[in-house]
């Protein structure tokens, strides 16, 4: 773990603000939500991210935009670098020696080091990339095709020891043990989906390094590496060979299946998918949503990825943010022996930074820093200023009755007058108790108040909706996650 400038963790907070600004939620979330900053010293900038793709895209689209606001924060900044977190084999891109074409003899020694490159070296590595991929036919695209089988690269920190189980985790670590162990393949394809931070990534690869171990042929991607992998082939004539490597392994796992866009790319993915699962090999899919919410994707794609085991993790719960914290923190310790956080500092940050496994990380990477640099030891006072901000952004938003009545009526093709009525056929009823529920678990509001917000009805009759669909939820997993939809409609 290494230690941050102080204030840098506070300017790259602004440096994103600034981004999502000016690209958008969708462009934002789509490359920079897990862009990390490593290091900000002596005018270097460190930042990294979880795949090569990743970084190649940033660095030949968005370097002069990432200086430029980086520089309008700190005047010193005059350099920044991308590394690719955790990777187990680094690796360099080489131009291919043998039986080089007329005119290729100069790129016999390209190379491209994939371990750290400058921002600003940007151009030059998209030439030599070019002239890498203008090397012969032949070896390069067997060389491309056999390529797809390393994968992504897997942060050793993600196993199944340092995960952390809770009730809102619980079956999704289940299933991936289960997978993991290997034996007969009961459910396939199996599909985790969370909001960012909470745990899939984690899951995924820590089954990933068990089952590698274990000598069975793996291959990790995400849904964007596997975009730009399947590109590559198709440009180097080697798309056969490379959908025949695809379809010896064992287990396919992708992540950020959001990201997986274009046509082409979905109906390939939909045959490897098919050809596995007919095969009886494992696959492993992670988004931050449902199948059937992913409105991207082709048809056959999410009847195919809801054909499995879909689970959903949720957000954790007080005691599962806790225990991540004390996790961490004996994790921490191991570097920084005289590092310590109070019980009551855990449960302040606990109690505030709600929204994912993640923000609690960087709410003690945070103090960890503070501690280093000021070898001041860390207080209930000194947790609050330092953390004013990342506790301010997750104070959830305010909802309102009428908010709940909108989405809901929306959802379910009611209008609104229908939730106040008094007719009672079964399309007005459940939509009214769910939208009852809500505002009994999302909102202040007191029984009869929310009864006399809809129609003036009795406080009992809300108290029976509430109850209604809190058991009809424990036992239907449908209704659960159509109300964990609902609810992330409204907190948007």
């Amino acid at each position: 773990m290494q230690v941050q400038e102080a204030g840098g963790s506070e300017q790259w907070t602004r440096v994103k603000k600034q981004l999502r600004a000016e690209l958008g939620d969708d462009v934002f979330t789509s490359w920079f939500a897990r862009v990390d900053l490593e290091e900000h010293q002596d005018g270097t900038v460190r930042l990294s991210v979880p795949t090569r793709f990743l970084k190649q895209w940033i660095q030949n689209n968005y370097n002069e935009r990432l200086m430029g606001l980086w520089q309008r924060e700190c005047d010193n900044v005059h350099r920044i670098e991308l590394t690719v977190r955790g990777a187990i084999r680094p690796r360099q891109v080489t131009a291919v020696q043998p039986s080089l074409p007329a005119g290729a003899a100069g790129v016999q020694n390209a190379a491209i080091d994939t371990r750290s490159e400058n921002i600003g070296d940007a151009t030059h590595v998209t030439r030599a990339q070019a002239a890498t991929a203008a090397v012969g036919r032949g070896d390069s695209a067997s060389d491309s095709a056999r390529d797809v089988l390393q994968g992504a690269a897997l942060d050793p920190k993600y196993t199944f020891e340092t995960f952390v189980e809770g009730d809102s985790n619980n079956l999704a670590l289940a299933a991936a043990r289960q997978v993991a162990a290997g034996g007969a393949v009961t459910f396939n394809p199996l599909y985790l989906h969370a909001s960012v931070g909470l745990g899939k990534t984690h899951l995924m690869q820590a089954v990933a390094s068990k089952v590698r171990n274990s000598g069975r042929k793996v291959l990790y991607l995400t849904a964007e590496h596997f975009m730009y992998k399947f590109v590559a082939a198709l440009k180097s004539q080697s798309a056969l060979a490379f959908k025949d490597n695809l379809r010896t392994i064992d287990l396919l796992l992708i992540d950020d299946m959001q990201f997986l866009h274009g046509k082409q790319v979905q109906q390939e993915f939909c045959h490897t998918l098919n050809a596995l699962i007919d095969g009886a090999r494992q696959v492993i899919v992670a988004a931050d949503r449902a199948p059937s919410d992913l409105d991207t994707l082709d048809d056959r794609v999410r009847s195919r990825l809801s054909g499995g085991l879909v689970v959903g993790i949720q957000e954790p719960d007080f005691v599962l943010r806790r225990n991540i914290l004390v996790s961490r923190v004996e994790a921490a310790h191991r570097s920084y022996p005289q590092f310590d956080v109070p019980d009551s500092v855990l449960d302040y940050i606990a109690r505030h930074v709600a929204s994912s496994g993640r923000d609690l990380e960087g709410a003690l990477n945070r103090l960890i820093a503070h501690n280093q640099l000021t070898n001041q030891p860390i207080t209930q006072e000194m947790a609050e200023m330092t953390l004013r901000d990342l506790v301010r952004s997750s104070e959830p938003r305010r909802v309102k009755i009428e908010d709940i009545q909108r989405v809901v009526s929306k959802h379910y093709n009611v209008t609104k007058a229908d939730l106040l009525s008094a007719r009672r056929t079964r399309t007005i009823v459940r939509p009214r108790q769910i939208a009852m529920y809500l505002a009994k678990v999302m909102t202040p509001r007191s029984l009869p108040e929310i009864g006399r917000r809809f129609g003036n009805r009795d406080h009992t009759t809300v108290l029976h909706a509430v109850r209604k669909i809190e058991e009809m939820a424990r036992a239907d997993y449908a209704l659960a996650q159509e109300i964990e939809l609902l609810k992330r409609m409204l907190d948007a």
